[in-house]
C-alpha cells in the first residue's frame, strides 16, 4: 500500500460547517471511495482551515483521485463542497500532494 498526504485550504468562515457534513458523508460517496480503492482516509484541520488528508491505496494519489472522477456521486459531492473553498477548480483537484520522508511502523 502507498501511503498519500496532501493538503488543501478551507475557508476560515465556513470551518464548523465543513466539518459537520463530514459527520454523515453520502453513503453512495463512501462506497465510491472504497470502491476506488481508498483505505484509511482521513481528514485532519488546523484553525485556520488547512486540511491534511491521508489515505493508502495501492495507487498513486493521481490514479485515485481519476478513479473518483469518473464516478457521479464525486462530481455532485465536489460541486456541493467547491462553496467552502477560494480554488476556482474542484477541492479534489486542489490537493497538493506531500513527499512522504519518514514512517515509523
Amino acid at each position: 500500500m502507498k501511503r498519500v498526504g496532501f493538503q488543501f485550504k478551507v475557508r476560515p468562515d465556513r470551518l464548523e460547517e465543513y466539518k459537520r457534513l463530514h459527520q454523515d458523508v453520502w453513503p453512495d460517496m463512501l462506497a465510491a471511495l472504497r470502491e476506488a480503492g481508498w483505505h484509511n482516509y482521513t481528514l485532519f484541520m488546523r484553525d485556520d482551515g488547512l486540511v491534511f488528508g491521508y489515505f493508502e491505496t495501492e495507487e498513486s494519489l493521481q490514479v485515485a483521485q481519476q478513479k473518483m472522477a469518473g464516478t457521479e456521486v464525486n462530481v455532485r459531492w465536489q460541486a456541493f463542497m467547491s462553496q467552502f473553498t477560494d480554488e476556482q477548480v474542484r477541492p479534489d483537484e486542489s490537493f497538493v500532494e506531500l513527499e512522504e520522508y519518514f514512517h515509523l511502523d
